[in-house]
């Protein structure tokens, strides 16, 4: 579960290194974020001389929760960290490589073009 603070890594070179939550996109007063959530973010660490910079806000979109997500048949899955993609406008990735499992839930919320760059699908 992801709320305004919360820090996490980001999952492709798109040069942003780590994010912090500020605004849960989709209702008004939504509390917490999960994965296939879109959020906004501002980036606190980059690598130096790529296209995203420190200090700038982003959109992202959750691939990763420490809190664990219950499948429809019973399967739970938990990750080590929380981590996110950062997105553009239209939802395509920034980055062209995805790092690390992606799960396939982000299939239903039409983020297909992460799906193809993840190396491993759980």
């Amino acid at each position: 579960m992801i709320q305004p603070q919360t820090y996490l890594n980001v999952a492709d070179n798109s040069g942003a290194r780590k994010l912090m939550c500020i605004r849960i996109l989709g209702a008004s007063n939504r509390r917490y974020a999960r994965i296939g959530d879109v959020i906004v973010a501002v980036i606190k660490d980059a690598a130096p001389k790529m296209a995203v910079e420190r200090s700038e806000v982003v959109r992202a979109v959750i691939v990763r929760t420490c809190k664990e997500l219950k499948r429809d048949d019973g399967m739970i899955i938990r990750y080590d960290d929380n981590a996110a993609v950062v997105i553009d406008q239209s939802g395509n990735p920034k980055g062209s490589r995805v790092f690390g499992a992606i799960p396939e839930e982000l299939r239903r919320f039409n983020f297909t073009k992460i799906i193809l760059l993840a190396p491993e699908i759980l």
